[in-house]
C-alpha cells in the first residue's frame, strides 16, 4: 500500500475497509452458531455462584454446550468442567444439542465420582433448554446436586466453561484443520480431552495439570484478580 499511495499518503484503516467493500474483496463474517435457547416453558434457577470461593474438588462444576465444524456440517461437544482444577469430567459429542446427550456428560461426571450422593456440589449453567428440561434437572436432583444458572447471556458468567472451550479450540482444533465426520471427530476429542486433562499444565494450578489438581487434594493458590470474589464468611456478614 504504501508503494501504491506513498508513505506520507497512506489512507487510514476505515478508509483501506470501505476501499476493499466498494470492489467485494471483504470476507464475509463468520457466522455465529448459537448453543443456547433460553426460551422455553422450563424453571429457571438463580445464580448462586456470585461471590463463591471454590477451595476443592466437586465443590462447582460448569456445564457448557460448543460447536465443532465438520467439513460438511457441525457437531456438538457437550462439556462438565470441575471450576477448582479445571478438569473436563464429563463429555459427551453429538450430532445435535438434544438434552439426552447433555445428561449422558452428566452422567460421566457423577459415575467418575463414585458417589451415590453429592450434597454440597453445586452444577453451574446458562439457562439453555438442555440444562432446565425436566430430564436433567431430576438427574441433578436424584445426586442432591443444587442448581445454578447464569442471570443473563454474558459469557462471564460462565467464564471458566468458556475458557475451556477456548483453550479447546484455539490451541487444538483451529490448527488440526476440520474432522472429516462424527466419527473421526470423536477420536480426535478423545486424544484432546485426555492430553488437556493429563499433560497440559494450568497457571491457575500452580502449574500443574487438572487431572493433578483435581485428585491429588493440592491446595491451590488463588490467581485471580478479581474483587468479586469475596469468601463465603464475608458474603454472610454483608446480608442484612
Amino acid at each position: 500500500m504504501c508503494q501504491i499511495y506513498g508513505r506520507h499518503q497512506m489512507m487510514g484503516r476505515d478508509s483501506f475497509f470501505n476501499l476493499l467493500r466498494r470492489y467485494h474483496l471483504m470476507l464475509q463474517p463468520r457466522r455465529s452458531r448459537s448453543t443456547t435457547n433460553s426460551n422455553h416453558r422450563f424453571h429457571k434457577y438463580k445464580n448462586l455462584v456470585k461471590g463463591l470461593v471454590v477451595t476443592a474438588p466437586d465443590q462447582l462444576w460448569v456445564s457448557d454446550i460448543t460447536y465443532i465444524a465438520l467439513r460438511d456440517t457441525v457437531c456438538y461437544l457437550h462439556l462438565v468442567t470441575d471450576a477448582y482444577s479445571h478438569k473436563i469430567i464429563g463429555w459427551k459429542l453429538a450430532p445435535g444439542l438434544h438434552s439426552v446427550y447433555t445428561v449422558q456428560a452428566l452422567k460421566m461426571a457423577i459415575e467418575g465420582t463414585g458417589r451415590k450422593d453429592l450434597n454440597g456440589l453445586i452444577h453451574h449453567s446458562d439457562r439453555g433448554v438442555q440444562y432446565c428440561c425436566d430430564a436433567y434437572v431430576g438427574y441433578l436432583n436424584r445426586y442432591h446436586i443444587a442448581i445454578s444458572m447464569t442471570e443473563d447471556s454474558k459469557p462471564t458468567d460462565n467464564a471458566i466453561a468458556e475458557r475451556v472451550n477456548g483453550i479447546i479450540k484455539s490451541e487444538w482444533l483451529y490448527n488440526t484443520g476440520k474432522f472429516a465426520d462424527l466419527e473421526e471427530a470423536r477420536m480426535g476429542i478423545d486424544r484432546i480431552i485426555t492430553f488437556y486433562n493429563e499433560r497440559r499444565p494450568h497457571m491457575s494450578n500452580d502449574m500443574h495439570t487438572p487431572s493433578e489438581a483435581y485428585g491429588s487434594g493440592l491446595e491451590l493458590k488463588r490467581r485471580w484478580k478479581n474483587k468479586i470474589y469475596k469468601k463465603k464468611e464475608e458474603i454472610l456478614q454483608t446480608k442484612p
